[in-house]
């Protein structure tokens, strides 16, 4: 059952504390590609996830699509701590550098998202993904569009 109504009625932030928190179920794109969020301020967001066999490419390593869907995640939950209650957001682009491979090994890895900046209607964040010794393994970029409720004002 989606509790998609439920964050609706919820200030972005709140939502974002109440997944956190388990007061609201994580969404199922993180059970399916096994991440969750961890910390939620205004501005920022934290993800960890821990790469298995299931997500590897046909070369053997994590494919890019789950480092990928990890910072635009932590992109868009940053914005969406921003914004007031019935307000959503949709990705307009997501650009990430992998800067070293991550395999079903790896270990814990760690998405933190923040908010650049938050205009009327586009948000700018950026997300690093490190390991628990702090060592780089790919940083990004997304744009997202501020969704207002239909008939509302920008």
């Amino acid at each position: 059952m989606s509790d998609l109504p439920n964050i609706r009625q919820l200030r972005g932030i709140d939502a974002m504390r109440a997944l956190v928190e388990g007061r609201l179920p994580q969404p199922s794109i993180s059970e399916t590609l096994g991440f969750r969020m961890v910390a939620a301020e205004e501005g920022f967001v934290a993800f960890e996830g821990e790469p298995s066999k299931r997500v590897l490419n046909p070369m053997g390593v994590v494919h890019g699509g789950w480092t990928m869907t990890l910072i635009d995640s932590a992109c868009g939950a940053a914005g969406h701590t921003t914004l007031p209650a019935g307000v959503g957001y949709g990705t307009l682009e997501t650009k990430a550098n992998f800067v070293r491979p991550i395999t079903a090994d790896t270990g814990m890895l760690r998405a933190e998202g923040r908010v650049l900046t938050r205009g009327r209607t586009i948000i700018t964040a950026e997300a690093k993904v490190t390991d628990a010794d702090g060592k780089l393994y790919a940083h990004g970029t997304s744009t997202c569009m501020i969704i207002y409720p239909k008939g509302q004002d920008t």
